[in-house]
């Protein structure tokens, strides 16, 4: 049956999708709004204004765009969210979480790069389903420091989600071939080596 790996604000490597997941859909929607601080990007929120309620606020706006672009993926694909992997880099990590976390129905895992939670207080209360999660960050990275995965980690832990976490040296705010590998694993892992479209 077909399985899809959305990932947010991070483009799959044709190399992996035709080698290793030849029958995975990989769905790479663009952030809802344009990037502020880099006019050829865009983002879920604007991360130039230090004000956390802000930033919550337009975060958990923007959740309902994704969970509903999400519903029309599993309408057109006819997939149940147990075959779907949320995925996402930098603001797509923090997104995947918190859509992965609060969705009603379970999906079959989150894999995120180079996030954090963005409230800890406001997800604690909004946790529905505990998917199989991978983190995965750069020691060295300097726009979201590495320490907020290990905060993410200690977070989830503490609310009994199943996490794992991989730290990559001498990386900074990017995913590397090591780290598209090391979450290429995980992605079979949670579909059970099985085929996946």
């Amino acid at each position: 049956p077909p399985r899809s790996t959305p990932l947010y604000s991070s483009a799959a490597s044709d190399v992996y999708k035709r080698q290793f997941l030849p029958n995975t859909l990989f769905v790479c929607p663009n952030a809802p709004e344009k990037c502020l601080i880099s006019p050829s990007g865009y983002q879920w929120f604007d991360l130039s204004k230090d004000d956390d309620e802000f930033i919550l606020n337009e975060s958990k706006k923007n959740e309902i765009i994704l969970k509903k672009f999400l519903d029309e993926v599993k309408e057109k694909f006819s997939l149940p969210n147990s075959k779907i992997c949320l995925s996402g880099f930098s603001q797509g990590c923090m997104m995947s979480i918190n859509v992965g976390l609060s969705s009603d129905e379970k999906y079959s895992g989150i894999l995120g790069f180079s996030g954090k939670i963005i409230s800890k207080k406001d997800l604690s209360k909004r946790i529905i389903h505990k998917p199989e999660t991978l983190l995965i960050h750069g020691e060295n990275d300097d726009i979201v420091p590495c320490v907020k995965s290990l905060e993410a980690k200690d977070f989830l832990e503490r609310n009994k989600v199943s996490v794992e976490l991989e730290i990559i040296k001498n990386c900074g705010h990017h995913i590397p071939i090591e780290a598209s590998s090391i979450g290429l694993k995980f992605i079979k892992k949670i579909f059970n080596n099985a085929y996946c479209l």
